[in-house]
């Protein structure tokens, strides 16, 4: 109760508002959020295009950057959302951000940057790094949060088992390696009304790359990708210091989102 009542003081206007939980008919918590009812970011990407309205560039650009926001107030509170996915990403009737499911949220002690706990998350945005070694940190989330901002500048799924590269960040690594990024960008997003539009794409693709890396000491902290974000949207220009990615291993979703969530 204590780690449910201390989630329900957290305060940000990206953050899905957290009222508290029930065990009404069951033997386990229930966390009971706020409602928002426009759907996913996974909804209105992958969704049925006739009840989802499709995300134009800017919609996208200002989820990325809401939903970094919200992420880093998370993390300097010294919390681990530890299932970051384009489920998660509730939006509201004018298309900002809501991120929601604290279910699997890990608070740290004061004094740690890291827990040893066995790996929790979705399949597919699930950091690599912590699936093998069972050591959470705050990169955990900085790597699926890079395969949501994959998902954003290429409108594919995290994970597909019809790609010849199941895995989106997999596709993303050899596209970088094979100097063809820019083959991932979905090319339908306004790129003849804004031509800034394309340079924005590539900044948030060269971004997300250095974001997946498999090793946490080569991803940006959170602090670095809103600032990241922040810069592409006002000013057009590519993510600073991108960095040259390492190899990227991937895993599949397991998709489980509901506005009330279970407490694991």
């Amino acid at each position: 109760m204590t780690e449910v009542e201390n989630l329900a003081k957290l305060s940000h206007q990206n953050l899905m508002v957290l009222h508290g939980c029930t065990s009404f008919r069951s033997e386990k918590l229930m966390l009971v959020y706020e409602y928002v009812g426009n759907g996913t970011v996974y909804d209105h990407l992958h969704g049925n295009e006739d009840k989802y309205v499709r995300l134009t560039w800017d919609n996208r650009m200002t989820i990325a950057v809401e939903t970094a926001s919200a992420l880093r107030y998370l993390h300097a509170s010294n919390i681990v959302h530890r299932d970051i996915k384009s489920r998660n990403i509730l939006l509201t009737a004018e298309l900002h951000v809501k991120l929601g499911d604290f279910g699997l949220a890990r608070p740290f002690p004061e004094d740690q940057s890291r827990v040893e706990t066995g790996p929790q998350g979705t399949l597919g945005y699930i950091d690599p790094e912590y699936r093998r070694e069972s050591e959470l940190t705050h990169k955990s989330d900085v790597f699926s949060f890079g395969v949501v901002l994959l998902e954003l500048i290429s409108s594919l799924r995290a994970f597909d088992y019809r790609r010849s590269d199941h895995h989106l960040s997999d596709k993303a690594k050899n596209k970088f390696e094979n100097n063809a990024l820019d083959q991932l960008l979905d090319r339908t997003l306004d790129f003849d009304s804004d031509p800034r539009v394309e340079e924005m794409m590539m900044g948030v693709a060269e971004l997300a790359v250095r974001c997946v890396q498999d090793s946490k000491h080569a991803r940006p902290s959170m602090d670095e990708v809103l600032v990241a974000l922040q810069n592409i949207q006002n000013v057009g220009g590519n993510a600073p210091n991108a960095g040259q990615p390492e190899a990227v291993d991937n895993y599949n979703p397991d998709d489980d989102d509901e506005i009330v969530e279970l407490l694991n």
